[in-house]
């Protein structure tokens, strides 16, 4: 095999050497290489590893080659599964042959030394190609269970069924089966191994089988590869028994051999081989300008929806529950506000929770609230606005989707409580959307399509233990990163990152993608529809880096630019009607919708707004501070009708009775210069509940509290107004409640964070270092420098002293043993510099820099060999 065919076979394998463990694998690696592991599989440097046969310890740990196996994809992942049923080492042909079959299938072939080099790369197979070995750990996990080791569905090979059998019963299997009989098992084992493998003489010998024992044989050939049997088999099944096809492995029990399977199987180790990724399909196709409009008006809407959530929360939202979060009874009161279904008030909550504009008080009645962020967010533009709230959703692990569901401890997960972090969340939102960004401009993606996409990319990720996929299994339904890419899609749509199904040009640029290419086909009749694009090719390469804190925040503000011309201009005015309504035509501007908002209330929301005044809403006005003078003016200068007469007399009848009596805190008191009104609350029979009796003629005491009162008399038909204790009438602004400042919920990382190119040098050298201090010959003879635990050199101190001031007059590197200040031991190859006042200065090789170490921390010294130093 040429090295031209396996281009990621390191070099020192392709040149003959012969690595006996991963550790003297990794050590023929260069830095890039070193790079390209430490950046797939970051845990192994967390950390940072002393040296190369620590890394190699910590590359075969459970944990860590589990984290491995659930980032291949599905062709990877089937590389591995056979050279897990491959013979070890096996050769580059035995790993082709399992995987192409006898057909050698072209695009199995071409695909197999990628998915091979990503192996190598992980550090998950090692070895050159006429000797490959998957690591041991990936072997024993890939297995679907002790009973059924084989990820393949295969079953143990000849040799390993046979290994507790009889020498005779093995030699009349050999005779059956046309086989000259010998004098060992062994022998006989080998030349019954010899006719499976052969594939003429396996023909020739099941062209003897009859029809009926050959359907037996293709019943178990896909796996499982066992099935019973009774005391007294029948004739079809006692010819499979003779001849070896068949092989006992318990009472009651047999086994199709591997090698029969494979041959049955032409060769191959999966019944499907996917070395593609499944093509996403289009859906529907529609006008790039008709995507960007419908998500723009979704991205409005989503940030109506969440100015109206805060709003309804301004003076203190829901009390947070013991455990955490919403009440389901909250939440439901949420959804009637919101007019939507629970489930989306749930996404709308944990989305300003994300974004840092909602949060509890941490008061002793703790409520949910809007943080001190939320006014400064409304003072943006909305692009800007909507940019915040969809950064957020993108990097989120929060999971809105999980409300309603039940934990591990079967409670019930809450809105805005604990459990609802999965870290897979942002990359399977990522990916959903990258995968909908391959497609033409405008084009809509099929969700089964999607769903298979990412199936096939992590077929182990959020289903199952990995060996568990059966052969053939398809796209599960209820896996979390299934149930992760339908919420996304949902959610994109619903937060205006996707119009009709299509990722939007501002969506696009959220996700840093490069900008589509311009669609030139035009619509062939009425409607938005085009014509069905070409289809891509399915290996469309995606971008997978993840983003900067810098590149994201940069994306935003792109995603912004472009989504602001697209957004509706805010008017600064209204139409009053003569019914006490007030029509919005569009978005109004913010200190007008402010103060629209305490005037009236919200009577239907739409293409235009609805608001109705009522003596209560003006009521608010005035308790907010506003003087009927300037109701009229408002309304005078904002209005492109004129105003209704009813609407006059409305203010004017509300604002001549508020304020006309007064309420403070006695326990509270009404006090009025009018004692003819005092006299008719008196008499009111409604009035018995607070307990009202005069003091004076101007002034009425009661039991009840203040705002008790002030809602007493209101229901009466009163305007009264609150005062302090100093009498001046109390202001009260709907949004006077908010939280102390709060940052936003950090997102629960999943693994340790991919190494910049930074830490990766470092890193890389460190273990360079580390492992050049274990592994360099020493010059001295342990009987000069004897070693003590951990394989520290030990010498005395004066001749610690002489060794160091001659290094430093020859320039010798020299091998030290050294305990830190914390008593924890290590092993150093310097290059002393200067020694003097009981230290040395010397090079590190290990830290790769000059270090300061005192003479009674080292415990003693070594030359190296000449070679070496």
């Amino acid at each position: 095999m040429s090295t031209e065919e396996h281009p990621a076979e390191p070099a020192k394998e392709r040149a003959g050497a012969a690595p006996r463990s991963l550790a003297e694998s990794l050590r023929t690696r260069d830095d890039a290489s070193l790079s390209a592991l430490l950046r797939a599989r970051p845990d192994l440097i967390t950390p940072v590893p002393t040296d190369l046969t620590q890394l190699a310890t910590r590359a075969g740990t459970r944990a860590s080659v589990v984290r491995a196996l659930e980032r291949l994809d599905r062709f990877v992942l089937q590389t591995a599964e056979a050279l897990a049923v491959a013979p070890e080492p096996a050769t580059y042909d035995d790993l082709l042959a399992l995987m192409a079959g006898d057909d050698r299938d072209p695009a199995v072939t071409g695909a197999l030394p990628g998915a091979l080099g990503t192996l190598r790369e992980q550090a998950l197979v090692w070895g050159a190609d006429d000797r490959l070995r998957l690591v041991r750990t990936a072997r024993e996990l890939l297995a679907p269970s002790p009973q059924h080791p084989s990820p393949t569905g295969l079953g143990p090979t000849v040799a390993e069924a046979t290994a507790g059998m009889s020498p005779g019963r093995i030699q009349e299997i050999v005779a059956a089966a046309g086989l000259p009989t010998t004098h060992d098992s062994v022998s006989a084992v080998t030349s019954l191994t010899g006719l499976f493998t052969d594939r003429t003489r396996m023909s020739a010998l099941l062209d003897e089988v009859p029809a009926d024992a050959l359907e037996v044989l293709s019943r178990l050939v896909w796996g499982p590869p066992y099935g019973q049997v009774t005391a007294d088999p029948a004739p079809r099944l006692r010819r499979l028994l003779d001849c070896g096809l068949l092989l006992p492995t318990a009472p009651g029990t047999v086994v199709l051999p591997r090698e029969v399977a494979l041959h049955l199987r032409a060769g191959r180790a999966h019944r499907e081989t996917e070395p593609l990724p499944p093509a996403v399909e289009p859906a529907a196709t529609h006008r790039p300008r008709m995507v960007d409009a419908t998500a723009a008006g979704q991205a409005y809407t989503a940030l109506a929806t969440v100015e109206e959530l805060l709003k309804d929360w301004d003076e203190g939202g829901p009390t947070v529950m013991r455990a955490g979060g919403l009440s389901v009874r909250d939440l439901k009161r949420t959804a009637v506000a919101l007019d939507v279904t629970e489930p989306v008030a749930a996404f709308w909550v944990e989305l300003a929770y994300a974004a840092g504009l909602l949060a509890s008080d941490g008061e002793a009645e703790e409520r949910y609230s809007a943080t001190p962020a939320y006014d400064e967010w409304l003072e943006r533009p909305a692009a800007e606005r909507w940019a915040r709230l969809a950064a957020a959703w993108l990097a989120a692990t929060r999971t809105a989707g999980l409300v309603g569901g039940r934990d591990g401890k079967d409670r019930t997960l809450s809105a805005l409580g604990p459990g609802l972090d999965r870290s897979a969340a942002p990359e399977v939102r990522h990916r959903v959307l990258a995968l909908l960004g391959t497609l033409p401009e405008g084009a809509s993606a099929a969700p089964d399509s999607v769903l298979a996409r990412l199936h096939w990319e992590r077929p182990l990720r959020g289903t199952q233990p990995p060996g568990t996929p059966a052969p053939g299994t398809r796209v599960p339904t209820d896996d979390l990163r299934t149930r992760l890419a339908r919420w996304t899609l949902s959610e994109a749509e619903s937060l205006g990152v996707t119009g009709r199904g299509a990722l939007s040009s501002h969506g696009r640029a959220l996700l840093g993608l490069p900008a589509a290419a311009a669609q030139d086909t035009e619509p062939s009749g009425p409607g938005d529809k085009l014509p069905a694009p070409k289809r891509h090719h399915p290996a469309a390469e995606i971008p997978r880096a993840p983003r900067s804190p810098a590149e994201r925040a940069a994306d935003a503000s792109h995603a912004a630019r472009l989504l602001a011309p697209l957004l509706p201009e805010p008017l600064d005015h209204v139409l009053l009607q003569a019914d006490l309504t007030a029509v919005a035509p569009g978005p109004l501007r913010r200190p007008l919708a402010d103060t629209l908002g305490v005037l009236a209330d919200v009577e239907s929301k739409g293409g235009a707004t609805v608001y109705r005044f009522t003596p209560g809403s003006v009521r608010r006005a005035l308790d907010a501070g506003r003087a009927a003078a300037d109701l009229h003016a408002f309304l005078a200068a904002h209005s492109r009708t004129p105003v209704p007469q009813p609407l006059t007399y409305l203010i004017d009848d509300v604002a001549r009775r508020h304020g006309h009596l007064r309420i403070g805190a006695a326990s509270a008191y009404v006090r009025c210069d009018d004692d003819a009104l005092l006299n008719e609350i008196l008499a009111d029979k409604r009035s018995a509940g607070l307990r009202l009796r005069r003091l004076a003629p101007t002034v009425l005491a009661a039991q009840a509290d203040p705002a008790t009162l002030l809602e007493g008399l209101r229901a009466m038909g009163f305007a009264p107004a609150a005062e302090s204790a100093e009498g001046d009438v109390l202001i009260t602004r709907a949004d006077a409640r908010r939280t102390p400042p709060r940052t936003a919920p950090e997102p629960v990382p999943e693994g340790p964070p991919v190494p910049d190119a930074t830490l990766l040098g470092a890193a890389i050298r460190a273990v360079r270092a580390g492992d050049l201090a274990s592994t360099t010959p020493r010059k001295t003879a342990p009987a000069a420098a004897p070693t003590g635990a951990g394989g520290l050199p030990r010498t005395g101190s004066a001749e610690t002293l002489a060794t160091m001031q001659a290094a430093v007059l020859t320039g010798e590197t020299l091998w030290i043993g050294y305990v830190n200040a914390e008593g924890a031991a290590t092993q150093r190859v310097i290059a002393p510099v200067r020694v003097e006042g009981g230290f040395v200065t010397a090079y590190d090789h290990t830290a790769d820099e000059v270090r300061t170490y005192p003479l009674h921390r080292i415990t003693g010294v070594a030359e190296l060999a000449d070679e070496q130093a």
